[in-house]
């Protein structure tokens, strides 16, 4: 197995649905322009409220990558 050299980013993602949504989204967005996703943490979780309730999450991740040789 090779060692690799990872870089990582921090993105907060937000879904009015939970919060494996708004993981998932700031995910897919970062495989667009990013090679050799690895890894993610969340780093914290939040939330807007309106009315009473939960109106969107927003949870802020860091992914991490394997840089190319």
């Amino acid at each position: 197995m090779k060692d690799h050299i990872y870089k990582h980013i921090e993105l907060t993602g937000t879904s009015t649905v939970s919060i494996e949504d708004a993981v998932n989204k700031a995910i897919k967005r970062a495989h667009k322009t990013l090679k050799n996703l690895s890894w993610f943490q969340i780093v914290e979780t939040r939330g807007h409220i309106g009315a009473g309730a939960v109106q969107q999450w927003q949870v802020t991740i860091k992914i991490g990558f394997a840089l190319e040789s």
